[in-house]
């Protein structure tokens, strides 16, 4: 069997298991389609958060990152494993034990505010969209290579796939959907890493073997390093970036990743404050297996990729070659008319433009892996992404349905009815994650860092000063939201979108990118919220019994 048909009977069969694990856990009840009931297993949890979080920014784009920026690539792995570690601490034992459905619920009752939920529900909808459309084009990439469909095709069937489980099974349908898709993705994640380290360091497990010598006795990041400087790029171990940039990106990872409202979730869903706990441990031990895993597929993936592609001639490049040139994802230019590849440093002579979110998937066809282990990949970055985006789309579904209609606009309806309102909105926003899919704003892991700079602005300072600050109000917390969200998302679409041609270091506040800008937001929410608590009354005394029941066991 050729590549194709093992994708198609791999990815079927995963696919039919995702559905059926919805329709077996469908939601029928507002608490079921919210938190899954709230008697989730810590174990169960673990794997769902570890496969939520797990995104397609970190199975297809992370170590597609690392391979093209080397050392500076480390911002993700220490900013996305950091804020997981503040998120388990700091936040998810205390919003368990306040006991409601949503971040924005959180919000609102704590700062005694309809405005304040309502800006939650803003802000989480924001985040969640952002996030969203990074998954929505991971799942384009993997369609249109190895089920041979453009890119538009590829996102319409992922979103009739997340349409389907999110919307009947809720948050219990997704839960335990998370739960099968963590074992295909780091099962598919794992397989070719083992493999290709074995093959160049005869090491089986591959953080071992990113540390060990090639075949010829160099050992392989010295080799990088060497291949670098001889086509004229920077170095792979050293870092370009400024320090300040370097420690103002991964500090808006970090608290962005403890702000995110699909993740913060997840901690709803277990039945007890210590459930919280626990589950947050068996997350972070399962996502170490993939982000331990991911430099060293970055080096194999660029090793490989130079030797096989550099100044050889176009038409004796191999199979893989041509089928990733046919998405568009690869792209040569014959500058010279001399018909062989010149891929080097200097922007002016280069010939081959790669997409850094193809480095995973075509990793196991660039090393002549068997056809299965090729398939296996592209499941694998189906299930990261599908399963984050069917997280964020219950996100948006449950800012819409329990905390604007329920808890604002109609607080009489019945189960039933927000429940329909619930399933509706997931539906919209499924199909608005699909456009955003289309016509994506950049490359997957570049979206993703702008939703946690939005968060790390907007909801992280809220929580964190609602849960161990008495005398933050809800003046403060209002405006510190507010300005730090549109602080942030002017930086980011200025740079981005209006002048993208002055987004450079020398134009950029105080050298800081706007993947790191969330950081400075976050300060500014911080500033913000204080100043402007400390100059209005203070919180009502039941809102300060309140921060003081879920700061401390009974």
């Amino acid at each position: 069997m050729n590549v194709q048909i093992w994708t198609y009977l791999i990815v079927g069969v995963t696919f039919v298991l995702y559905i059926g694990i919805a329709i077996w856990s469908r939601a029928g009840s507002t608490k079921d389609f919210y938190v899954a009931g709230g008697d989730v297993s810590p174990l169960a949890n673990g794997m769902a958060t570890a496969a939520d979080w797990m995104s397609a920014a970190s199975f297809i784009s992370m170590a597609g990152l690392i391979s093209f920026m080397g050392y500076d690539g480390a911002v993700y792995l220490l900013g996305w494993t950091g804020g997981y570690v503040l998120l388990a601490l700091l936040l998810a034992p205390y919003l368990r034990k306040f006991g409601k459905f949503t971040v924005p619920d959180f919000v609102g009752d704590r700062y005694y505010s309809q405005t304040a939920r309502s800006v939650a529900v803003f802000c989480a909808i924001f985040v969640s969209f952002t996030y969203v459309a990074g998954q929505m084009r991971g799942v384009g990439v993997v369609f249109s290579r190895f089920l041979e469909v453009d890119v538009t095709t590829g996102v319409i069937i992922g979103m009739v796939i997340v349409f389907f489980y999110a919307v009947l099974g809720g948050m219990k349908g997704i839960t335990y959907t998370q739960v099968a898709q963590f074992c295909v993705l780091i099962f598919a994640f794992m397989v070719p890493a083992i493999f290709i380290s074995i093959m160049m360091t005869g090491h089986a497990i591959p953080q071992l073997g990113f540390g060990s010598t090639l075949s010829d006795g160099t050992y392989l990041l010295d080799k990088l390093d060497g291949l670098h400087e001889e086509l004229g790029f920077a170095a792979y171990t050293i870092g370009k970036k400024s320090t300040i940039d370097i420690f103002f990106i991964t500090a808006a990872l970090m608290v962005g990743t403890a702000g995110l409202p699909h993740v913060i979730v997840r901690f709803f869903t277990v039945p007890k404050v210590r459930d919280a706990r626990v589950s947050g441990g068996y997350a972070l031990l399962l996502i170490a297996i993939l982000y331990t895993t991911a430099p060293a597929i970055a080096a194999f993936a660029r090793t490989n990729l130079i030797n096989t592609v550099s100044n050889q001639e176009y038409k004796a490049l191999p199979e893989w070659f041509g089928k990733w040139e046919e998405t568009g994802l690869i792209k040569f230019e014959d500058k010279n008319q001399d018909g062989r590849v010149q891929y080097v440093g200097d922007v002016e002579k280069n010939e081959l433009t790669i997409d850094r979110d193809i480095m995973v998937l075509a990793n196991p066809e660039i090393a002549n892996l068997p056809d299965w282990v090729i398939a296996l990949v592209a499941a694998g970055g189906l299930a990261a992404a599908l399963s984050t985006a069917a997280g964020l789309l219950l996100v948006i579904s449950t800012s819409i349905a329990h905390d604007l209609v329920k808890k604002q606009i109609n607080p009489n309806i019945s189960d039933k009815g927000e429940l329909v309102v619930a399933r509706g909105a997931a539906a919209v926003a499924v199909v608005i994650a699909g456009i955003f899919g289309i016509y994506p704003p950049g490359f997957v892991a570049q979206v993703v860092a702008f939703a946690f700079g939005l968060a790390a602005s907007s909801f992280f300072p809220a929580i964190i000063m609602g849960i161990f600050s008495k005398r933050i109000n809800r003046e403060g917390a209002v405006a510190g939201m507010v300005i730090g969200m549109l602080f942030t998302a002017s930086y980011i679409v200025f740079f981005k979108f209006i002048s993208p041609e002055l987004n450079t270091d020398e134009n950029w506040w105080f050298g800081i990118s706007p993947e790191g800008i969330g950081t400075l937001g976050m300060i500014l929410n911080f500033l913000v919220s204080g100043i402007i608590s400390h100059l209005s009354p203070a919180p009502p005394q039941e809102v300060q019994d309140m921060v003081e029941h879920i700061r401390y066991p009974n």
